[in-house]
């Protein structure tokens, strides 16, 4: 349906103009607006909340900052007074979603997407209001299928329009293997749209094709389809590739707060920006002033700062994010923080490379001896350049570039 379609039949009032701006925020594509736009006025006219689903697969047992870029979507819409869906996919984790994929994706025994969900809504709570989540796993209906129910389901969407997923045309191309089960994988989820009798289907850029799948369903059993709103993947540390644990560029939300806070100022003062608009609750005008004082030649750190505070309270408190900010800044002058880890080694007098290896300051013993080529270890505030240097017995305070300390008391 065209975005110049007929006006809506309920009234297109402030407030609904208001709820489309919050949901246009940030976001990739709203599809079709027209209709978003409808069920808003709708909702607003009577009263009725809408229905609006996330669905995630519980592949690993922690959520990192990439996935509350949906989940902020979540909480922007709930605070707008409509019903949220955290949806569990436990039943299709089993399949392991294609997306993205050049080659089929291993599927997780029951026994791990149990363990996964178990953290997955609790930490999804720190973002969302929980008394006002309904919470739902699919295999409460994918389970009741069964055979002649995926039969029936599959018959309902045809290999053509499947093959159409960039995915899978460019894996068919190449002669990559694509497991017949990956092909059930949109349709499951657009299925849980149908039982869900969702409004709107919020994901990433990379979802859009299974969330379409969901609108095609619906209108086939029936129901009025859902819009589809798709968020930006948020870009990891790297600033390259998505925020990723594979990837190892994620920022865990159950990091401590100190890790927190240092790797959001370690992100670019260019990337700063997209964190900004994606994770931050602070409105696009004020966003737009703090463009414009850096524009004019604030300091970009002193604004990240406000993000790294921002984000840090939301997964901790005011009360670490304070202490993570003093922290961090005490490491910057060379100050020895207070909260350093402690032990104990034998062996002295011992080479400064197997040191650092045993203290688990460096990875390797030739990884050590590279740091020192670097300037980057320091014993008791003065810089190492000696590779050959064997300490005696002793205590010592070992720096490992701006971030990594250790109290080590050296026995013979």
């Amino acid at each position: 349906m065209s975005d110049t379609a007929t006006a809506p039949a309920h009234p297109v009032t402030e407030q609904v103009l208001d709820a489309m701006a919050i949901s246009r925020r940030g976001c990739e594509e709203l599809l079709p607006e027209s209709d978003w736009l409808k069920k808003l006025a709708r909702s607003a006219e009577t009263g009725t909340p809408l229905r609006v689903k996330l669905g995630l697969d519980p592949t690993a047992p922690d959520i990192h900052i990439g996935h509350t870029v949906v989940l902020n979507k979540m909480r922007q819409l709930q605070d707008l007074g409509h019903t949220v869906i955290f949806l569990i996919g436990d039943f299709t984790s089993m399949i392991g979603d294609p997306s993205g994929r050049n080659s089929t994706r291993p599927a997780l025994t029951r026994e791990q997407i149990e363990a996964n969900a178990q953290t997955y809504y609790a930490q999804a709570s720190l973002v969302l209001d929980s008394e006002r989540t309904e919470i739902r796993y699919n295999s409460e209906w994918s389970d009741a299928l069964g055979a002649r129910g995926m039969i029936q389901l599959a018959s309902r969407y045809t290999v053509a329009r499947m093959l159409e997923r960039d995915d899978f045309t460019k894996r068919y191309r190449e002669g990559t293997p694509i497991s017949v089960h990956e092909l059930l994988y949109p349709l499951m989820q657009g299925y849980d749209s149908v039982a869900l009798k969702s409004d709107l289907e919020l994901g990433g850029t990379d979802q859009k094709f299974n969330l379409l799948v969901g609108r095609a369903l619906q209108s086939e059993y029936g129901q009025e389809p859902q819009c589809i709103l798709t968020m930006p993947l948020l870009e990891g540390l790297d600033g390259v590739e998505k925020m990723s644990k594979s990837k190892g560029n994620t920022i865990g939300i159950t990091e401590a707060p100190n890790t927190m806070f240092a790797k959001l100022l370690s992100i670019s003062d260019d990337m700063m920006w997209k964190y900004f608009m994606l994770l931050s609750f602070r409105s696009e005008a004020q966003i737009e002033a703090l463009r414009n004082e850096v524009a004019q030649g604030r300091n970009p750190k002193q604004v990240k700062v406000l993000l790294a505070k921002e984000i840090t309270t939301r997964f901790h408190s005011a009360a670490a994010a304070e202490a993570a900010e003093a922290d961090f800044e005490l490491r910057a002058r060379g100050g020895v923080p207070q909260d350093i880890p402690e032990l104990s080694l034998s062996g002295a007098p011992l080479a400064i490379g197997n040191l650092l290896k045993q203290a688990n300051l460096a990875p390797s013993s030739s990884e050590a001896l590279r740091l020192i080529d670097q300037g980057g270890v320091r014993i008791d505030g003065t810089v190492i350049a000696d590779r050959g240097l064997k300490l005696p017995a002793g205590a010592y305070v070992v720096q490992v570039g701006k971030r990594k300390f250790a109290r080590i008391r050296l026995q013979a």
